[in-house]
């Protein structure tokens, strides 16, 4: 198993991660503009699905594969890109519609939420170049195989990490909650909310690899 000194030095290096706010943070507070409090965390839980997804994939040795291959980078990229700039779009195309200051979310727009942001966690390409230059430091050869130690903490990291961006987007909905008393500020804070979301994709998009 991992030793236990390696362990809490990596919960400790995650946390300070995970606090330090990034595109995922500006996502899910981006979200929580246009969502309310409960479309933000079930954007932090999406995300992080999808985040975990790629921690596991890098874990069996994929991850390595992909980051050897430049063209998949930049698909996974820009796809992701795209896909940030077509949910802000929207969110802007409908911000004022179905106006309500504390929505009711029904199952079925819950997994649509759910599936939305899963897809930005699966194709950030962040993921695929952090993970394996980050978790050999903390593992070992030992009688527990080094695959499963990485499947361990990746299962730790997204934890914190949903939990993280949960808390961003609590309080970013909190906010829009406070300031949003007429349906002309909710549209106008749905409306700040996409273009963040927007422009987060264009970031991505633009940044270096």
């Amino acid at each position: 198993m991992i030793p236990l000194e390696n362990l809490l030095t990596f919960i400790a290096f995650s946390l300070v991660i995970i606090a330090i706010p990034g595109p995922s943070v500006m996502f899910a507070i981006s979200r929580a503009f246009v969502l309310g409090k409960k479309g933000a965390v079930l954007t932090a839980v999406g995300n992080g699905l999808g985040v975990l997804v790629q921690a596991l994939a890098i874990s069996i040795g994929l991850g390595v594969l992909i980051q050897g291959n430049t063209l998949v980078i930049h698909i996974i990229r820009y796809a992701g890109a795209a896909f940030l700039m077509y949910l802000g779009i929207q969110s802007i195309r409908h911000r004022r519609e179905g106006i309500d200051i504390a929505p009711e979310l029904t199952k079925e727009h819950a997994r649509h939420i759910l599936r939305e942001s899963f897809v930005v966690g699966l194709s950030n390409p962040k993921t695929v170049v952090f993970f394996p230059a980050v978790f050999p430091q903390f593992v070992i050869e030992s009688s527990v195989p080094v695959v499963w130690q990485m499947v361990t903490l990746s299962f730790i990291f997204v934890a914190f990490g949903i939990t993280g961006d949960s808390i961003y987007a609590v309080a970013a909905g909190a906010a829009r909650d406070w300031f949003a008393r007429s349906p002309d500020r909710v549209a106008m804070i749905r409306l700040i909310g996409g273009v963040l979301i927007t422009g987060l994709g264009v970031v991505t998009a633009i940044m270096p690899s």
